[in-house]
């Protein structure tokens, strides 16, 4: 009987295309945060200017080229460059040959909360300097948020649904969960979604540190990125992107695909409170995450992991902490909670879709891999963090939290397969 009781579609995971600062596809990801590796550090690829804040979690030694033409990468932003590579391997993952696929029934749903901004930067900056017909042409379709989901559609041939959500840091859970629902209501068989972010450049970094957002720990890089911890003062920014194949399962049992979760369930809302900060009575989130145990069929009870959003901000982190000991009371001891942004900094559109893949890790290997540089504990963040070497656990059930600028809320429920 399936999980998900309303419908008589499933869906599941095949395919995991993270690009990271600690590694690129699923092996190199996974052995990365099997050995703690901390991918934050000062910013070696651009000029910072005056920022006051000089560190990142940053992809380095990216080469577009591995994944599409020089010509192609030229007149690409990194936003879609990493988009392409995260989903060729994921596609590449999931062992699936899109070529036997109607292409209207594969679909391509891939956010970016940022999209162009690096490119929109230097084209402002080429515009104001030397007039304005030395502007790109390819400026607008290198700087528009769709064009990652459409540039993927293109290259795989993907002829189905095809949206680009725009949730802030939500907005690849929000992307994932809405593929999810195209799967069950029967408007595609496969989709490649996620999200992608580039945005570790000088004017996001100004702008976030205007806000006084971000950490400021420029002494300490390694130990700036701090989830739920007493002294953590900020978040870090990071880039990349996290993509995964959805499939319906009987599609996926017919070519005998490998499948790492069932997807069980989706939350969303909106605290509709305040612009950035989030509600501190965590009513939206805690609608949310009720919501996507609902839809697993599940008793939140069942719950043995939850991949937290975790910014390293006062503000979340007590929130998201109240949310989860609101939820599940007494039991919130008994969940095991970490923050993937300790190691690859907040990857902003793009930490959802990593963080579900680091997610799958714990279904996969029974493991979960810990909170780096939690070393004080916050009265104000009650949980049960995963530390030192990482947990080692049987999951069957498990949570993955986004909340993003604007009250966007998102929470995916995921169960390890069975049939």
């Amino acid at each position: 009987m399936s999980i998900n009781s309303n419908s008589k579609r499933r869906v599941v995971v095949t395919g995991l295309g993270p690009v990271s600062p600690i590694g690129e596809g699923k092996r190199e990801f996974w052995d990365a945060l099997r050995s703690r590796k901390n991918g934050i550090s000062h910013i070696t690829g651009f000029d910072l200017g005056d920022c006051p804040v000089t560190f990142g979690a940053e992809i380095k030694n990216f080469n577009p080229e591995k994944y599409m033409g020089a010509k192609e990468a030229k007149r690409s932003d990194r936003a879609i460059q990493f988009a392409v590579a995260a989903s060729k391997l994921a596609v590449e993952d999931a062992g699936i040959d899109l070529t036997t696929i109607d292409p209207y029934r594969l679909g391509v749903y891939i956010g970016s909360g940022q999209g162009g901004i690096e490119t929109s930067f230097n084209n402002f900056k080429i515009m104001l300097e030397k007039g304005s017909k030395r502007v790109s042409p390819y400026f607008i379709p290198m700087m528009i948020s769709n064009m990652s989901t459409a540039y993927v559609a293109i290259l795989l041939g993907a002829k189905g649904p095809n949206l680009c959500i725009v949730t802030a840091c939500a907005t690849s859970l929000h992307s994932m969960g809405e593929a999810y629902h195209a799967i069950i209501r029967d408007d595609a068989d496969v989709m490649i979604t996620g999200g992608t972010e580039a945005a570790l450049r000088t004017i996001s970094i100004a702008g976030f540190a205007s806000m006084k957002a971000l950490s400021t720990k420029n002494d300490s890089p390694e130990t700036a990125s701090r989830p739920f911890d007493k002294n953590r003062d900020g978040f870090v920014m990071g880039e990349g992107a996290g993509v995964v194949v959805l499939e319906e399962l009987e599609h996926a049992l017919a070519r005998n695909a490998h499948i790492y979760a069932e997807f069980t369930g989706y939350g969303t809302s909106c605290d509709a409170g305040h612009i950035t900060a989030p509600d501190p009575e965590a009513k939206g989130a805690i609608y949310a995450t009720e919501k996507a145990i609902k839809m697993s069929g599940r008793d939140k009870n069942q719950v043995d992991y939850i991949n937290a959003h975790g910014t390293s901000t006062g503000l979340n982190d007590k929130m998201e902490a109240g949310m989860i000991n609101h939820v599940f009371g007494e039991n919130a001891k008994n969940i095991t909670v970490t923050s993937t942004k300790s190691m690859i900094g907040h990857c902003l559109g793009a930490a959802g879709g990593l963080e579900v893949i680091a997610s799958m890790q714990a279904l996969e290997e029974n493991y979960i891999h810990p909170t780096l540089n939690y070393e004080t504990p916050d009265p104000e963040c009650d949980l049960n963090i995963a530390t030192g070497e990482g947990v080692n656990r049987d999951v069957k059930f498990l949570l993955v939290n986004s909340f993003g600028f604007g009250g966007h809320n998102g929470v995916l429920a995921f169960s390890k397969y069975e049939n």
